[in-house]
């Protein structure tokens, strides 16, 4: 991996966290995050004209609409989980997909797992009940604010992870005279398609008043959010254009620490040593995992 492509990888990790911190940060991160599917909409209209629809394979919309649910899901429980739980809690539960995507695709896509990558998934495991128990043995301790909607927020992570990787694999195949980029394209037809599924449940949740207030307190703030969370998946396609995948997912772990750090001194949480040693474990194990991939 080239110093470029890990400082784009490190940047969009810190990215990735900042966006996160603005949700847990706002006064209603439901409406906060129906103000941010608004932005990508808006693109994607404006863009129209630019998709080659003809050259989208018909495989690929069957695809399309099983990870446009995967990511309403996503956005959903997120959504919740930010709602109850600290960041320095849900961020290092739901960004360890990396560990638990091979186990899906062992039996889906007959992919095999090495030992190094055994281990670092065990790693992962132990870290993230570092995080969220703060090392106790009890039932109790399992059962934090935020916890449940943070592993449903995983594993919806890791299920839009195999779509979109099937997805990518089916544009990559096909022809394409479009000036941008399949994945530009692939991003705005699947944050379209998410946030059709998102908005009515969404909205049906909130009050228009609520709703309102936060566009006019956080109107900014929202489209800075879906800015910055924009900006940090075209540097991690930049980066993937050179560097191997198993180092960029690994780089990008990172965010965790990042998350924790913003936890702590923006958000005025208090994680605790083990917590913090959880989510560098979860770090450390992603870093095995993909080493040995």
């Amino acid at each position: 991996m080239t110093t470029v492509a890990f400082a784009l990888v490190l940047i969009s990790a810190l990215l990735h966290a900042v966006w996160s911190a603005a949700i847990k940060g706002s006064r209603n991160p439901l409406a906060f995050n129906i103000l941010q599917v608004l932005p990508p909409i808006l693109v994607f209209v404006a863009i129209l004209p630019l998709i080659p629809f003809r050259e989208i394979p018909g495989a690929l919309w069957w695809t399309l609409a099983a990870t446009a649910c995967a990511h309403a899901a996503y956005f959903w429980w997120l959504t919740w989980a930010l709602e109850q739980g600290e960041l320095s809690l849900v961020y290092p539960i739901a960004r360890s997909t990396p560990a638990f995507l091979p186990l899906v695709a062992i039996p889906l896509l007959g992919e095999e797992i090495s030992l190094g990558g055994a281990c670092g998934i065990a790693i992962v495991v132990a870290g993230m009940w570092l995080v969220h128990s703060s090392g106790r043995l009890s039932w109790r301790a399992l059962w934090s604010p935020g916890t449940g909607y943070a592993y449903l927020t995983l594993a919806a992570t890791v299920a839009y992870g195999l779509f979109d990787k099937h997805a990518m694999n089916l544009l990559e195949s096909a022809p394409w005279s479009s000036p941008l980029p399949r994945s530009i394209v692939f991003y705005f037809l699947l944050t379209t398609a998410s946030s059709a599924i998102f908005l009515p449940i969404a909205l049906r949740h909130i009050p228009r008043a609520d709703l309102l207030e936060t566009f006019r307190r956080e109107k900014g703030r929202a489209t800075a959010a879906t800015t910055v969370s924009f900006i940090g998946y075209g540097l991690i396609l930049e980066a993937l254009r050179s560097a191997p995948v198993s180092y960029v997912v690994a780089v990008r772990q990172t965010s965790v620490l990042f998350a924790v750090a913003i936890g702590a001194f923006l958000l005025h949480e208090q994680p605790g040593r083990i917590r913090v040693a959880g989510a560098f474990g979860t770090v450390a194990g992603v870093g095995l995992i993909a080493l040995y991939s």
